[in-house]
């Protein structure tokens, strides 16, 4: 066990679904400890009065508090629970030492657990599980227990089971100390008087998490096979040990908002969890200097600029010292939920650093340090600023919109002519949309982009064309004959010239190419042309009247000749999609797919992620624009996807008309 006052804080994560209590547990817990004066159930310590939260009715953004508890000290970090910001957890988590998973107690839920646990699986967090409002639930223990192996990899090990009066929940026994607990109004206190028979009841609960700690523990497995029950000073350890090896996920419970089971947590996370050694190992660069800092989050206030916050991997880190090519003007420790400026950290302290050259995933001192995977992009939306005069505002405003969170990615699409900024969802989006309208300033429309459909041609033709123009002074002349000719999808465009006899003077010849090129930007549907073959076969010049501007005139007419009589054909682009989601999902998915007109090209099993599956399939990028809305939808907000281009097919019937009427109609407004 460890106990006694620490050289630095534990940091604790605390991770979970929307709505399952994180942040009403971290500020009861920062009542319970007298860190705060205020309570969740009355006004908030964390009320997000960002714009951007307000937009969404839900936390947005990491909390970051401090607290101290039988002479240790904590930092919480409260992560967001919406799946679409889950870089800021995966960000997070690299620099904690355990992380909190928070779940309400219903097991058609719990699978909503399972991309959050696998994160911190595949980074080796220790995490133990809190299942929270259990004082309103009546599902069976048992059945919880059922749901949570099926989403987890690490065995859950039950520390508590809940003691059911009257079909209410009003207590619990701890299976490790063989104590039993009420829920009062001051939170869960000791029962002395009958909790030998609550014990007694639940005695199969306790054996089946002593057999699960066996598995780690040869001399627990002999104990239990020769009827010998175990202290419980050793059954602490063995729960301490796993828990750091990350052998297992505990799971206890209670109600954060009521001040249920918060001590015993607390008790959990002073005796079991492990110290900052092992978070160190994990954090340092294969490369480092005499200090080290890993960045888990960056962002822009209103009156302090930009603030990152950051942990002390290595050595000790002072205000005003240099640091590669950044020098430190401002730090700030976290006391409670407050920042206050600070003028040196140590090892394992977690602290804010103003205007620092650096962005979450950053390791600061050293090289060769792992950092945490961006995720990919799946969702996407056209920016249009209201005004122009403001694009180098937004400009500006969606590089510090990158730095606070890196899964968003901006694009500048050159074949729709937009600026396309992605993200990980409808619910990312608007937090987007709210930093840069309110937050930044930036009149900005949002619309989903343009597909980027092609044209090419399917017949050959020949075309003369001369451009002749007499203006006074010297005129403009350009005579050119072209054969256009079709060429295999995804072949490109392709150029030649045959002239003999210097019917075409050689120094023409690539204004002739030039015109050509800058037909193919807008075909006779209305859209770039791709894979066409054109060669210039003869053609004419004026000794005083020919130019490169004229003979790149007559290039370009010839080609708007001759295209309309080359059966043009509408392209559309056509998307490689890997479909991720638990295997129970399967057949929504598969449904999904085949209303969108894709073509599922085979499936597996996912590696690494029991009970998942994965579709491989092909989609018209036009059905794909809000496919990840949908996917969320049909499977509880844990299906994902990546996808990329995979190549361009013919489009043809009524789906032809509908896409070149609504571009017709587009180009006039």
């Amino acid at each position: 066990m460890t106990s006694g006052t620490q050289a630095s804080p534990r940091v604790v994560a605390l991770v979970g679904p929307y709505s399952s209590g994180k942040t009403t547990l971290l500020e009861n817990i920062l009542f319970m400890t007298n860190t705060t004066r205020r309570r969740a159930n009355g006004e908030r310590v964390f009320a997000d009065d960002s714009i951007e939260a307000k937009a969404m009715t839900m936390g947005v953004d990491i909390n970051v508090a401090e607290a101290e508890y039988l002479g240790d000290r904590y930092i919480f970090v409260d992560c967001p629970g919406s799946i679409e910001l889950l870089q800021e957890m995966r960000n997070a988590m690299h620099a904690v030492d355990v992380a909190v998973v928070v779940a309400e107690p219903e097991p058609d839920k719990i699978q909503a657990l399972s991309p959050l646990l696998h994160e911190l699986e595949a980074e080796g967090i220790p995490h133990l599980l809190f299942i929270n409002k259990i004082d309103h639930s009546n599902v069976h223990i048992r059945d919880l227990a059922a749901a949570l192996d099926e989403v987890s990899a690490l065995p859950s090990v039950l520390r508590h089971v809940p003691i059911r009066e009257k079909e209410q929940i009003s207590g619990f026994v701890d299976l490790a100390s063989r104590r039993a607990y009420s829920y009062g109004i001051d939170g869960s206190r000791e029962i002395t008087k009958t909790a030998a028979s609550y014990v007694e009841q639940v005695a199969d609960e306790r054996f089946q998490m002593m057999e699960r700690l066996a598995d780690f523990h040869d001399e627990l497995m002999e104990e239990l096979l020769d009827d010998i029950d175990p202290a419980a000073e050793e059954i602490f350890n063995d729960l301490a040990t796993d828990l750091r090896a990350g052998n297992i996920m505990p799971v206890l419970m209670g109600s954060a908002l009521n001040s249920y089971g918060l001590r015993r947590l607390m008790k959990a996370l002073r005796h079991e969890m492990p110290d900052f050694s092992l978070a160190s190992e994990r954090m340092m660069p294969t490369r480092a200097g005499d200090m080290v800092a890993y960045v888990l989050k960056t962002k822009y206030l209103p009156h302090m600029g930009k603030l990152s916050f950051a942990r002390i991997v290595k050595g000790k880190m002072k205000d005003g010292m240099q640091l590669g090519d950044s020098k430190i003007s401002g730090m700030f420790a976290v006391r409670g939920p407050e920042l206050k400026k600070t003028a040196k950290a140590s090892a394992g302290d977690l602290i804010a650093i103003a205007r620092l050259d650096a962005v979450a995933g950053d390791t600061l001192g050293g090289t060769g340090a792992p950092k945490p995977e961006h995720l990919h992009a799946v969702y996407a939306q056209a920016l249009e600023v209201h005004d122009r005069k403001d694009e180098a505002k937004l400009s500006e405003a969606l590089t510090k919109l990158v730095e606070e969170d890196p899964s968003f990615e901006v694009e500048h699409r050159e074949d729709t002519g937009q600026l396309l900024l992605w993200g990980q969802g409808e619910i990312h989006m608007r937090t987007a949309k709210a930093r840069l309208v309110d937050k930044y300033g930036v009149g900005v429309t949002f619309a989903f982009p343009r597909v980027p459909y092609k044209e090419t041609i399917r017949r050959a033709r020949v075309q003369h064309t001369r451009y002749k123009k007499q203006s006074g002074g010297h005129g403009q002349f350009g005579d050119v004959v072209i054969e256009v000719k079709p060429r295999g999808i995804g072949q490109g465009f392709e150029f030649e010239e045959k002239i003999h006899g210097g019917s075409i003077p050689k120094q023409y010849i690539p204004s002739v190419e030039a015109g050509v090129k800058e037909y193919l930007k807008q075909g006779p549907l209305g859209f770039p042309v791709v894979d066409v073959s054109v060669t210039l076969q003869d053609g004419q010049h004026h000794n005083v009247d020919s130019s490169d501007m004229a003979f790149k005139t007559a290039g370009r007419m010839a080609m708007a000749d001759a295209l309309p009589g080359c059966e043009p054909v509408l392209l559309e682009p056509i998307e490689h999609v890997r479909v991720m989601a638990p295997s129970s999902y399967m057949a929504k998915i598969n449904g999904m797919i085949t209303s969108r007109r894709g073509q599922i090209m085979g499936f597996d099993a996912r590696e690494g992620w029991p009970g998942w599956d994965v579709i491989e399939a092909q989609m018209p990028a036009s059905e794909m624009q809000d496919l990840i809305i949908e996917l969320r939808s049909v499977t509880q907000g844990t299906g994902t996807f990546e996808h990329k281009f995979d190549h361009l097919n013919e489009l043809g019937g009524k789906l032809k008309d509908k896409v070149l009427d609504k571009h017709v109609i587009a180009r006039r407004t």
